[in-house]
């Protein structure tokens, strides 16, 4: 890994905020699991969650553009699981949903643990996820139409969120646990490595605080090559930063 990409992750896990998210109701279109994701990221959160019973909508590392080796998607079978697990957070549900209730998403306070529901594209979030949302948001319209595609609204309140949260400061302290920084070191500067774990069915090693792989012989030999070997292909890769 060089310099400048461990720079490039470490700068990025200073900024993840790990009571922040997203929840997907059946959100399953390609090209919006593509913009949220890679919204999701931009803004720094660390985990997204998705309500999908059917795997045929679990997103792909092809679906996500690359954007899910940096954000987490956690898979949930059931709205009610979803939901009782993000509260169980400690987080306050929101609900974009045009109701009696629902006030602009500029007036929450998004620095408190939040989830916000995001509803399929055609039929919007669920009566069940709208019982148990604690507070309904809308984003004002003015025009004909009453929503904005799914994307495009996850993107508005993610940054007014961002906006908040950077004002309160809370971009200033990583609070990302060790072992996920490890992981996210280890798979993102040092994907070959990465592959060949998951291959092999070995643990991942630790990655020190220059980047580099710290790891037992015993770990070497059952990757079945040399340490200088690996590292000459490693040095090979070519790398995004």
């Amino acid at each position: 890994m060089t310099p400048e990409r461990l720079q490039r992750i470490n700068q990025m896990l200073d900024k993840r905020q790990i009571d922040l998210t997203l929840c997907l109701e059946m959100v399953h279109k390609t090209q919006n699991l593509a913009a949220i994701l890679r919204t999701a990221d931009a803004v720094g959160v660390s985990k997204l969650h998705a309500v999908w019973p059917d795997p045929k909508m679990w997103v792909s590392g092809h679906t996500a553009s690359g954007s899910q080796q940096w954000v987490d998607v956690h898979k949930h079978a059931s709205t009610k699981e979803a939901i009782e697990h993000l509260r169980g957070q400690g987080m306050q549900i929101l609900a974009t949903n045009l109701s009696d209730r629902a006030v602009d998403y500029r007036e929450i306070d998004y620095t408190k643990p939040t989830a916000i529901l995001m509803g399929q594209e055609k039929f919007g979030i669920s009566e069940e996820a709208l019982t148990m949302a604690d507070q309904d948001i809308i984003i004002p319209m003015e025009g004909m139409v009453q929503s904005l595609n799914v994307s495009v609204a996850s993107a508005l309140i993610l940054y007014e969120a961002q906006r908040q949260r950077q004002l309160a400061g809370l971009y200033d302290t990583r609070k990302i646990d060790e072992a996920t920084c490890q992981r996210i070191l280890f798979e993102g500067g040092h994907p070959l490595f990465a592959k060949a774990c998951k291959r092999k069915g070995l643990p991942y090693p630790h990655v020190d605080q220059d980047g580099q792989i710290q790891a037992s012989d015993e770990w070497w030999a059952k990757m079945q090559m040399t340490q200088e070997a690996w590292e000459h292909l490693d040095d090979d890769e070519p790398q995004q930063v």
